[in-house]
């Protein structure tokens, strides 16, 4: 969960995330030395005392700075491509969950458990208790296995959602008619917290999503209760 004071990342929690992680790193490194390459150019260029007044072209020069920025971005947009198929790869899921977004609430289905459906809302101010997490805790809270493939499907009934958990590096559109699909894996256990993050009405802010990530064996267990 993201603290008032952090202006980064939250830490990965799933591989997904630490890919994005490393690739946002990449990428700034890249970003800064190009930012500090062409302010040491600028400031050359206004101090320097040499012209040359008889300077029409200059092959060699436009050469570099045609090759140099295209090679540049063969290193950014490899780690890129590479990111993008694993954000669609599918393997064989461990379980299922359904995901539907209301105004303003969410609805919740495993699908490999016979009416296993449950709908999650934000706990009010006056219901709160000693340890909840003001707008952002839940009255059902989803539980899934860590160290498993989990396949997520999300719909809307009413408008555009969007279900965003920023620890696991996922953000799937919920469209109202449309299934979207997204693959996760939770590397360890613990409590994720997202937000919806698509302006879907006048409480667009308070339907948070909970995610509780427990070992299998548990997970079984909650299942019996359920």
């Amino acid at each position: 969960m993201a603290i008032w004071d952090e202006f980064s990342f939250q830490d990965g929690a799933s591989p997904l995330m630490e890919q994005l992680i490393f690739f946002h790193d990449h990428t700034m490194v890249i970003l800064i030395f190009i930012t500090m390459l062409i302010g040491y150019m600028m400031f050359s260029l206004m101090y320097s005392k040499y012209l040359n007044r008889l300077l029409l072209e200059g092959q060699e020069i436009e050469t570099m700075w045609t090759v140099f920025p295209a090679f540049i971005l063969i290193f950014i947009a490899l780690p890129s491509l590479r990111l993008l198929y694993l954000l669609d790869e599918i393997n064989n899921p461990f379980i299922t969950l359904k995901v539907i977004g209301h105004q303003w609430y969410w609805s919740y289905e495993y699908s490999d458990f016979k009416d296993l459906e449950f709908d999650s809302y934000m706990i009010q101010i006056n219901d709160m208790m000693i340890g909840d997490f003001r707008l952002l805790d839940v009255d059902n809270r989803v539980v899934l296995p860590s160290k498993n493939q989990i396949r997520i499907l999300v719909s809307a009934a009413d408008v555009l959602h969007s279900w965003a958990i920023p620890a696991l590096g996922l953000k799937v559109d919920a469209v109202p008619g449309r299934l979207n699909q997204v693959m996760m894996y939770i590397s360890h256990i613990g409590l994720f917290i997202g937000q919806c993050s698509e302006i879907c009405g006048a409480n667009h802010s308070f339907m948070p999503i909970v995610l509780e990530s427990i070992p299998v064996y548990k997970f079984l267990e909650w299942l019996k209760i359920k």
